[in-house]
């Protein structure tokens, strides 16, 4: 017997028309499921199955459907399973300048009472990906570089929609030198440790130049070669990229 499936977005019932998977269950006398009979990746998958009893289900992303549907001795069935569930396109910017995706990653997470980061969904996310969503509202965490450029969000998804959100950074590139002078060639293999006013460390790094991604603010640089240990005290600004230069000299 020949089963035609579509999906629909719950509320308006306008078709589903990619991202979709498939999978049919069939089910026991006792209602319980067993095993998956078919599979399908498209938007409206034709199944040849047999007379039973059976579970339809369609994940779409993170959200999914689900119908159960009676097969009858040569009854053709057609059937559309509704999905509450829409779309979120994320993007980070400092400014008016834009970050590039592999510079900044998105978490998402569902709000519990008390918690706005309750649940993860997803974490990693990249810019500009379609993340399919159930219906309803979350709170998204953005990081921009490896340290503490961090922003958040509380965004709702609504069914059949895409919702584009952008998160703007305040903060900047700085590359980190120890010289012998102002300008000067810097030193291979320096340890560097970003510390905030209060001692507490930011990121620690290694190298002639390394770069670090940092929010605005105040910073103390402690840069670490053959045994001597100089010392900055800078500032960042959001969207002043800049080199911060350590003298090699006695303080």
């Amino acid at each position: 017997t020949q089963i035609n499936l579509a999906a629909i977005y719950a509320g308006d019932n306008r078709p589903i028309r990619s991202g979709l998977v498939w999978r049919v269950v069939a089910e026991k006398p006792d209602g319980k499921a067993t095993e998956i009979v078919a599979r399908s990746n498209e938007a409206t998958p034709a199944f040849s199955l047999e007379p039973g009893a059976y579970v339809v289900h369609a994940a779409y992303g993170f959200a999914s459907g689900m119908r159960r549907i009676s097969v009858q001795p040569g009854k053709a069935l057609s059937d559309r399973v509704p999905i509450a569930a829409g779309g979120l396109k994320l993007a980070g910017a400092v400014g008016d300048s834009p970050i590039p995706p592999a510079r900044i990653s998105f978490s998402i997470y569902v709000p519990l009472p008390g918690n706005s980061e309750g649940r993860l969904v997803l974490a990693n996310a990249r810019a500009s990906d379609l993340i399919r969503l159930p219906e309803g509202a979350y709170h998204v965490v953005s990081t921009y570089g490896d340290a503490n450029a961090i922003q958040r969000a509380d965004i709702k998804v609504e069914t059949g929609k895409v919702t584009e959100a952008t998160l703007n950074h305040r903060a900047a590139k700085v590359t980190l030198k120890l010289v012998a002078q102002a300008g000067g060639e810097a030193f291979a293999g320096t340890a560097f440790s970003v510390l905030t006013p209060g001692g507490d460390v930011v990121r620690d790094a290694i190298g002639a130049f390394p770069q670090v991604i940092l929010a605005e603010g105040d910073y103390m640089l402690v840069a670490r070669q053959e045994g001597q240990i100089f010392t900055r005290e800078f500032k960042v600004e959001s969207g002043v990229d800049r080199d911060i230069e350590v003298l090699a000299k006695a303080n």
